[in-house]
């Protein structure tokens, strides 16, 4: 089975910043993409970042000027750079992955609570 290993939640301030990584257990070229998804309370899980092997990353119209999604192929890893965050930034952010012969995997999830 994939394995998604998420880390790097906890505590941040308003208009500080935090970095997510999630490690993958194969090349992560061997996904058609890979992203983020988060869930607040009383909200569904949305898409906040994913990018393919090729062309642009998505970013949701929330977080688009402030988080970065990055890959780091060598190293089996996808981060979330989050910067300028916001109280309603905080969430539980899970790690995704899509294989090119259309199977969904995910991570357990790492909570981001976003509060002065």
């Amino acid at each position: 089975q994939v394995q998604l290993v998420e880390s790097g939640g906890g505590l941040v301030q308003p208009g500080g910043s935090l970095r997510l990584s999630c490690a993958a257990s194969r090349n992560i070229f061997s996904f058609n993409y890979m992203g983020w998804y988060r869930q607040a309370p009383g909200e569904q899980r949305e898409l906040v970042a994913r990018r393919g092997r090729f062309g642009s990353p998505y970013y949701s119209d929330s977080v688009k000027g402030r988080f970065t999604i990055s890959r780091d192929n060598a190293k089996n890893t996808v981060n979330l750079q989050m910067n300028s965050v916001k109280p309603e930034d905080t969430a539980v952010y899970y790690c995704n992955a899509g294989d090119t012969s259309g199977g969904d995997h995910w991570g357990q999830g790492t909570l981001v609570t976003v509060s002065s």
